[in-house]
């Protein structure tokens, strides 16, 4: 049996607001996409994820949908839709659309049904309860978006369940009828062509009892609880029936989960090959050393956190199962900004992230710009984040003393919405994304942008070339992997296929590191990849310095 295509392959995500404007209207669009085709094939990746392009009122910036069946007209037509499957199909590329389970918008045909009353056959649709007679709410769980996840129908007296915006109320999927409209969907999606789909959130498609309560809570105080709304017993069984229907229609479909939650057994769980369930899953858990230290992976206790944390994923799955190996995506800061350093050192400490992640063993997942060093969207006014709870916190940090700079940089820098700026094509105004200025905003960098780079061999984006291009051979989507007990000042690892072994050395501060002690014997070297000119040294590595050896044993 033909091995699995999206075992070899390198996914690109691409916000479709943010690439490229193709119509002067300063959002993103598919023509946009279509026409850096070329560009994303010459870079090396293989499979494009394209965050959601439905009808929506783009509240949640389209992860709240209202009709599954259409392209929303910001981004084009069908057609514009069906060219672009095509064409990334003749280009030897596979497309992946990100497909939203646990909800939809308030405004879907479904919900607007259901409000009509508890009779209404689309009412199951949804979740609802009466409320309690003491705080009216059912119970003391909190959104993800803040408040309560209840949200009362005034016409009829019942709350609805909402996870996210309240205007995104969650759908039951303890409802056949459900779990049967959302296989038809992707069945639609599956027959135009594409070959992936991106679960969102699928971890939260079952809850535990409404009745339940958070405990230690004072009357009227909210908290998370994704005790009872994440990784509940019951996704397993709703996520395989589905993924099995899917790939009763497309066998081959890459399925890769948001599993924002999950540990390396969880991860472990969701990705068994015999039970129909995804192919990988992101889980942000790779980061929960950020959580810790407010200085990342400049603090020794959070680089040993880190280094725990990729050997346990890279241990606990098995040979058949292979981890999402990303560094940042549409719903945190950017990697240079957030773990490098997008000032003195943002060339080096960005390809040296790249290569420390990418070539273990997984599925590398590519954040758009992310292979020209793109920083996080520098904005000078906080209105313009769409997250509102974000004005909430620079009035607290100036309420503590922080001057007006100083509040907006740590607002900014720590926000999601800050990896969202427009792709930086060239050194024009507005960087070639458009004509007229982006929806949000752009870095507008002499530097760092696709033409530049293109014509500077030292460049970030001719190292993700030659990276991604390594990444592919056997030795790196094959070949097993070994872990270095190395400084914390450093991270190293050593990757083994036949008789073609390599050793990845990686820099994790602003000082000169030995390397001595890791590098091999006085191998015959095949090829190195360094993001340094090292001139025949590889033993000690600058300030974010590199150092890929590949060797014959």
């Amino acid at each position: 049996m033909a091995q699995e295509w999206w075992r070899q392959t390198i996914v690109y995500q691409i916000y479709p607001k943010s690439f490229q404007d193709s119509n002067d209207d300063g959002i993103g669009d598919i023509p946009g996409i279509i026409r850096r085709l070329d560009y994303l094939s010459e870079l090396g990746v293989e499979t494009l994820w394209l965050n959601p392009i439905f009808i929506s009122p783009q509240i949640d910036n389209g992860y709240d949908v209202s009709n599954y069946y259409a392209v929303d007209s910001l981004f084009g037509t069908m057609a514009d839709v069906e060219m672009l499957i095509a064409g990334a199909h003749q280009r030897g590329m596979k497309v992946m659309f990100d497909f939203v389970l646990n909800h939809t918008s308030r405004e879907h045909p479904w919900f607007q049904e259901a409000l009509k009353g508890p009779d209404n056959i689309y009412r199951d649709y949804y979740l609802w309860h009466p409320g309690s007679q003491d705080s009216g709410l059912p119970n003391n769980w909190e959104s993800f978006f803040g408040g309560s996840v209840w949200e009362k129908d005034e016409a009829s007296g019942e709350y609805y369940f909402h996870l996210f915006d309240k205007e995104m109320p969650d759908l039951n999927w303890h409802n056949p009828e459900v779990r049967k409209a959302m296989l038809d969907i992707a069945a639609f999606w599956i027959e135009k062509g594409i070959d992936g789909l991106r679960l969102d959130a699928f971890i939260h498609i079952i809850k535990d009892d409404f009745n339940k309560q958070l405990p230690g809570l004072a009357q009227g105080e909210l908290a998370l609880a994704e005790e009872y709304y994440a990784n509940l017993p019951g996704v397993l069984d709703y996520l395989s029936e589905f993924i099995g229907g899917v790939k009763a229609i497309k066998p081959d479909l890459f399925i890769l989960g948001e599993a924002a939650s999950a540990t390396p057994e969880l991860g472990s769980r969701y990705t068994q090959p015999e039970n129909n369930l995804c192919s990988s899953v992101i889980s942000f858990n790779y980061f929960k050393f950020a959580e810790s230290s407010a200085d990342g992976l400049k603090d020794p206790q959070a680089v040993q956190l880190f280094k725990q944390t990729m050997m346990d994923w890279q241990k606990t799955l098995s040979a058949d199962q292979l981890p999402a190996l990303y560094w940042n995506n549409h719903d945190m800061a950017r990697l240079v900004s957030r773990f490098g350093d997008d000032t003195v050192y943002r060339d080096r400490s960005a390809t040296m992230l790249a290569a420390l992640m990418y070539l273990q063993c997984g599925i590398p997942v590519l954040l758009y710009g992310e292979e020209i060093g793109m920083k996080n969207l520098v904005l000078s006014d906080v209105d313009k984040l769409q997250d509102k709870r974000a004005l909430e916190q620079k009035r607290r940090l100036l309420s503590e003393g922080c001057s007006e700079a100083e509040a907006m940089h740590l607002v900014v820098s720590q926000h999601k919405e800050a990896s969202r700026g427009a792709m930086q094509w060239d050194d024009s105004e507005f960087a070639g994304f458009s004509n007229v200025a982006p929806w949000l905003g752009v870095n507008q960098e002499s530097r760092y942008n696709v033409a530049a780079e293109s014509a500077a061999a030292d460049s970030v984006l001719h190292f993700y070339r030659s990276l991604l291009a390594l990444k592919r051979r056997p030795l790196f989507t094959e070949g097993s992997i070994e872990f270095l007990a190395t400084a914390d000042t450093l991270f190293g690892y050593t990757r083994s296929w036949q008789d073609e072994r390599a050793v990845i050395l990686c820099n994790l501060t602003a000082e000169e590191q030995s390397v001595a002690p890791w590098l091999p014997a006085d191998p015959e070297y095949n090829e190195i990849l360094a993001n340094f000119d090292f001139s025949g040294n590889v033993h000690r590595l600058p300030p974010y310095g590199v150092v890929v050896i590949v060797y014959e044993d």
